[in-house]
């Protein structure tokens, strides 16, 4: 239990830590885009036909700050940050954490209902793809993997669009319906996410899934060949408990430890895809920042959320592997 203690107490002050040099980052880069959030405001208000004098820029940065030293802002950002508050956006004016709200829960769940369905198919498929000895099935799920990795994601969802636009009338794009994407949130409005949710679920877990596949079946390909895995199956363990009781247990690790690589790919592969399919979510909003207005404070806003959201997934699976492997607890305490 003391060791475990220590694991714990080392691995939530590496992830505080992390989180801090992750904000650090963030906002030098933040920093270091030509022209503060004053002048790209102003930038803003000139093309829309306002008038704006140099006073009005020197005065604009008073009230955000800006005449501040930089280690100082920083650790005003850093702290507000923690606290679940990014202050307003650089463009449109508004508070981003009213502006994110929901939208980067829903893409959060999204990108986490992916990564659950990757893990269901792909664990299941890649243990029998290692196992199996029917040269058929094999090849047939190499066949289905390798495909997965080669189609990209924003191509597999414009087919899916093309045909059900095409068949059905239907081009299955948003989250919501009509009536209910303003509505108060009720079991109708919840139904109707869930009628539209799968298809995005769908594909972001499509490459993750071929990814998957192949990761656990080459990790459990490695582990059936071990000697302690031929002692076991010599000692009278056969069929699936030696399976799932030696090889797989120590091939499944490395990824559940990877669960946080996992989700930020997805994630990366979430922007396209929102674009394609028009979500109301944190995707394309970071695209919106990024790309077009070049709003650096909602886009380093919706940068902390994620890796906040990854570090603590970390966490917690670094945990759940420390409870069920002390190898996981010595690498860190020793």
């Amino acid at each position: 239990m003391l060791q475990f203690s220590k694991f714990f107490a080392i691995r939530a002050m590496l992830a505080i830590l992390t989180l801090v040099m992750v904000s650090f980052i963030v906002f030098t880069l933040m920093e270091l885009v030509p022209g503060d959030c004053a002048e790209r405001y102003v930038a803003f208000k000139n093309s829309q036909g306002s008038v704006i004098t140099p006073e009005d820029i020197q005065i604009e940065r008073v009230r955000l700050g800006l005449d501040q030293p930089y280690v100082q802002r920083w650790g005003s950002w850093i702290i507000n940050a923690f606290q679940g508050e990014y202050g307003n956006s650089c463009i449109l004016r508004v508070d981003i954490a009213q502006l994110l709200g929901q939208k980067f829960w829903l893409s959060l769940g999204l990108c986490l209902s992916a990564l659950l369905l990757a893990y269901i198919i792909a664990i299941p498929v890649g243990i029998i793809a290692a196992t199996s000895k029917n040269a058929v099935l094999n090849n047939s799920l190499r066949l289905v993997s390798y495909l997965g990795l080669a189609l990209p994601n924003f191509l597999l969802a414009l087919m899916i669009m093309l045909f059900s636009t095409v068949y059905f009338g239907d081009s299955l794009t948003g989250l919501f319906s009509k009536e209910y994407r303003d509505a108060a949130w009720s079991t109708d409005r919840v139904m109707d996410f869930l009628g539209h949710a799968w298809l995005p679920i769908f594909i972001l877990g499509w490459s993750a899934t071929a990814f998957a596949i192949q990761t656990v079946r080459a990790l459990m390909s490695d582990e059936i060949g071990k000697l302690y895995v031929t002692a076991a199956a010599a000692r009278g363990v056969s069929g699936s408990r030696l399976l799932m009781r030696y090889p797989a247990r120590h091939a499944l690790s490395p990824i559940i430890n990877s669960v946080g690589f996992d989700l930020n790919r997805i994630f990366n592969e979430l922007p396209i895809v929102a674009l394609i399919l028009t979500l109301t979510e944190a995707g394309s909003l970071l695209i919106e920042a990024l790309a077009r207005s070049n709003d650096q404070q909602l886009a380093g806003a919706i940068i902390f959320m994620l890796t906040a959201s990854i570090v603590a997934l970390n966490f917690v699976t670094d945990i759940i592997l420390a409870l069920t492997d002390p190898r996981i607890r010595r690498s860190i305490v020793g």
